[in-house]
């Protein structure tokens, strides 16, 4: 299910160039780039955060903080007062995995990764690190227009393929952009597509109810909306790649799809999304997991291969090619 993205009275400010909607602390439009009118409100209160000097996350400061090492990666983290206005989350989403069903989730991940992961994987890891946080995404609304070509079977004839092209109009709602600099895209569009975005709530109600463990921190928003134009595009033209070949471009099999896409509205919330950073070592390597806070079941991460049998079935391949060659060679000989 998906959450409106509607905006609120603040935020009914519109571009004067395009008539895009402006959000509170946009310095230009989001759609056409167009510089914003200043606000003239009091300046929002200096924020001192947390900043990892490894991957540059950077997470709100508490003073309770005991072990200032960063959440996503353990580096060493700074104390950071920035100069321009750090953005907050909007919403929040609850955890709904306890810190303990998380670290049997990392056990049952270890024991499905296949064939080529040691088999003792999941009984000799060590799991060093589990910590809780909240990370940044934006839940994106937006009308484009899509142009696009692509060649499908739709029309071949002789030929495997026939080309394409045309032009749409394309709706996108709910869609999930990660803002993140803790978490890479790969993990993050693992875990985005399950949350819950139906139970999602202000963070202010944070302070009134336990939306999750403790010791859980928010990742803060680096990146102002309009200087973030470029990943929320390339996040709406992949989502545009998809739509198109659920019945616009004729066919039923699909290459070469390209997409060119012309923002007509955009407007964004900024979520904290929950999920467990886990860092475990197996024979002297540190290897780190992401484990879904909403879905126990979702986990993305890094492990350990095992050369030793890769190295056996390359040999036995070698074998066998050898065993084939060598049969043949007979029967020619024959």
């Amino acid at each position: 299910m998906s959450m409106s993205v509607g905006v609120s009275p603040a935020a009914a400010r519109c571009c004067a160039r395009c008539q895009g909607p402006l959000e509170p602390g946009d310095l230009r439009c989001a759609v056409c780039g167009l510089a914003a009118p200043q606000d003239r409100g009091p300046a929002p209160p200096p924020l001192q955060v947390l900043r990892c000097t490894e991957c540059g996350a950077a997470v709100a400061y508490s003073a309770e903080a005991q072990a200032p090492k960063c959440r996503f990666c353990g580096a060493v983290t700074r104390l950071e007062q920035p100069v321009d206005p750090v953005d907050q989350a909007d919403w929040l989403l609850p955890f709904g995995v306890p810190p303990a069903q998380a670290d049997q989730a990392l056990r049952r991940w270890m024991s499905t990764l296949g064939f080529f992961r040691p088999s003792d994987l999941s009984q000799a890891a060590t799991v060093e690190g589990l910590r809780p946080i909240w990370w940044a995404g934006w839940l994106v609304n937006a009308d484009a227009v899509v142009s696009w070509t692509a060649d499908s079977n739709a029309g071949a004839r002789r030929s495997a393929w026939a080309p394409h092209a045309g032009q749409t109009q394309l709706p996108f709602r709910s869609l999930l952009v990660s803002a993140s600099r803790g978490l890479s895209l790969d993990e993050a569009r693992e875990l985005a597509p399950h949350f819950r975005l139906d139970h999602a709530v202000p963070v202010a109600q944070r302070a009134q109810q336990q939306l999750g463990p403790e010791d859980a921190v928010l990742e803060q928003f680096d990146a102002q909306r309009s200087a973030a134009r470029k990943i929320v595009s390339e996040r709406i033209a992949a989502a545009a790649k998809e739509a198109l070949q659920q019945g616009v471009i004729p066919g039923s099999t699909f290459r070469n799809v390209h997409v060119a896409v012309l923002l007509r509205a955009l407007e964004t919330r900024r979520v904290a999304l929950p999920s467990y950073v886990l860092a475990y070592r197996y024979k002297g390597r540190s290897y780190r997991a992401v484990v879904h806070g909403q879905d126990a079941s979702r986990v993305t991460g890094t492990a350990p291969i095992a050369w030793g049998k890769v190295a056996l079935v390359v040999v036995g391949a070698l074998a066998l090619i050898v065993i084939v060659v060598a049969a043949l060679a007979l029967t020619r000989a024959g």
